[in-house]
């Protein structure tokens, strides 16, 4: 194996391996001194220094005061912290109309997220134009220069096939290519763009800091305008042979579901706006004039319902037949509901899914409701861009390193 041409035991490979190390460690745990450096990474003093001297070079990290810890004797050393508003990214979320964006640094840190809803004429636009734009809103929203912007990852409501770089199943996105996506949106918008199901990147989100973490496996289904799911097995997306696993909103309704509905179709059509706005009105549920209430205004009260109350129960049993093709196919340790349903019924929806899988078919598998409820697909986008501006960081190191002439021998971490 060799890396930029390097082979491994050189003292320049161990450089980088070093460096590499030493940024990480700085973009996770926050500044340090050279001490510090060298205590956590267990390097020697003289190597840490070498190491902030290189970093300092590829302009990946600067002086952010001193440290004048009480009790220090000798002058108060410097701190380092790694710069991290040089290299920026930003998340995407278009889900329909509606599109949010934020700001990501290596680092990870937090920036405001920027709202739009479209209008008929923005929804039929090209897709490096919605994608332009809400670059632009989310630069805005968080302060920052917009030329700074260097990748950009995008989820939407399609599957996406990477090796061939192509869309299916694209019914919200008239505007879009479907094929070379990725590559004409970045060159395009002269970025590097990446584009994924929304599904996938609120798995991401859930794998990482949300109900996943806990679970060898688990399936998210995924309820907004469309339906779909995500599998997760130890860490690893199944997306399929063309990126198209997932997509059970296009199965036909089984036999046995047609008697709670039997204008449906397909099993979308179970949990389908117009479905959930039938529903509520059959059980009560009104806008606060007392008129019927549309899917926007049902979600926040569904909230508010117990797995007890009628609505629940019977949104439970439509949600459970489009959770038994992942159990018979997957059999995953649990079911994540998610999307704007799966947000609003919370707890309560996903214990009435439980009851009925328990209570009406032959599985036990546990239903619960999202650990990321908040913006979960820029969570998941963001999870993607740090690996990718942080890989861009340690390419512009490297390439210091080549160009730099060779110190003395560099330590094993």
């Amino acid at each position: 194996m060799t890396t930029n041409g390097r082979t491994p035991g050189q003292p320049a490979l161990l450089r980088v391996l070093n460096d590499r190390a030493a940024l990480t460690l700085l973009l996770d745990s926050g500044a340090m001194t050279r001490n510090d450096l060298a205590q956590r990474t267990g390097l020697s003093k003289p190597t840490a220094a070498e190491i902030i001297r290189r970093l300092e070079a590829a302009a990946l990290i600067r002086g952010a005061g001193t440290d004048s810890t009480a009790g220090r004797r000798g002058p108060s050393a410097v701190v380092y912290e790694a710069i991290t508003d040089r290299d920026l990214a930003v998340a995407v979320d278009v889900q329909l109309v509606d599109v949010r964006s934020t700001v990501v640094d290596a680092a990870g840190r937090a920036y405001p997220v920027a709202s739009h809803r479209m209008t008929d004429a923005e929804y039929r636009s090209p897709g490096a134009d919605i994608v332009a734009a809400a670059v632009t809103r989310a630069a805005t929203a968080a302060g920052v220069d917009e030329d700074l912007v260097t990748a950009v990852a995008v989820g939407v409501q399609a599957s996406v096939d990477h090796a061939t770089d192509t869309l299916t199943f694209t019914d919200g996105l008239p505007g879009w290519p479907r094929e070379q996506v990725a590559a004409s949106l970045s060159r395009d918008l002269g970025l590097r763009v990446v584009v994924e199901n929304d599904a996938n990147l609120a798995a991401i989100a859930e794998r990482n800091m949300g109900a996943g973490r806990v679970h060898g496996s688990f399936a998210l289904l995924w309820m907004a305008e469309g339906l779909g799911m995500a599998l997760d097995v130890d860490g690893r997306l199944l997306t399929g042979a063309s990126g198209a696993a997932g997509e059970i909103g296009y199965l036909s309704v089984p036999a046995d579901a047609l008697s709670i509905d039997p204008t449906a179709t397909l099993v979308a059509d179970l949990v389908s706006e117009a479905a959930i706005e039938a529903l509520a009105a059959e059980h009560g549920i009104t806008a606060r004039d007392g008129t019927a209430a549309d899917w926007r205004q049902v979600l926040p009260q569904l909230s508010g319902l117990s797995a007890q109350h009628p609505f629940t129960a019977a949104l439970g049993e439509r949600v459970g037949h489009n959770v038994l093709p992942a159990l018979a196919v997957a059999d995953p340790e649990t079911v994540v509901l998610h999307g704007p349903t799966g947000i609003a019924g919370g707890p309560g929806l996903a214990a009435a899914v439980t009851a009925w899988l328990r209570t009406r078919t032959r599985w036990s598998t546990a239903v619960v409701p999202p650990g990321v409820p908040d913006t979960p697909v820029l969570h998941g986008a963001r999870h993607v861009l740090i690996d990718v501006v942080r890989t861009a960081l340690a390419d512009r190191l490297d390439r210091i390193s080549d160009d730099a002439p060779a110190p003395a021998p560099a330590e094993r971490p």
